[in-house]
């Protein structure tokens, strides 16, 4: 057995890890594996060019029509509902993981947005937000001036 220095950031990071792992454990017997935890939350980037905020998020197997996009107060607003089949009912399933139900997500997006210019399109289960900037809010170079 070696004797160790004691040092209070390492001891901090290790009391700080062990509750992590606390919660985390507890966590997983409650609601199943941690993987469960983002079921019916739908993955999006959000993703920033000059001209625009692009906002991707997975949807697969939905229509158009079940999708709901709003902006309000600075959020996107994602919502909808994921239908499931009603043929199930003589099935005996091994393992089921995909999700059905409602689901919503509001991502934040910066001032300085053409509301009236918003696109959206659906594509193979996937959604992309076109949000373009106000010439305003585009980045500018500024010259600087030698005297």
């Amino acid at each position: 057995m070696a004797l160790v220095r004691w040092s209070p950031i390492r001891n901090a990071f290790t009391v700080n890890s062990e509750i992590d792992r606390l919660f985390d454990n507890f966590l997983s017997e409650r609601m199943g594996s941690s993987d469960d935890l983002s079921d019916g939350i739908p993955a999006i980037d959000v993703e920033e060019t000059e001209q625009e905020f692009l906002i991707t998020s997975e949807i697969p197997g939905m229509q158009k029509k079940d999708i709901k996009i709003s902006f309000e107060n600075n959020y996107l607003n994602l919502s909808g509902e994921k239908k499931a089949s009603n043929e199930t009912k003589d099935r005996n399933f091994y393992r089921k993981e995909r999700s059905y139900g409602r689901f919503s997500r509001s991502v934040p997006v910066p001032t300085g947005v053409m509301l009236d210019k918003i696109e959206a399109e659906y594509e193979q289960g996937v959604l992309t937000v076109k949000i373009p900037k106000t010439e305003e809010a585009k980045p500018k170079n500024i010259e600087i001036k030698v005297k």
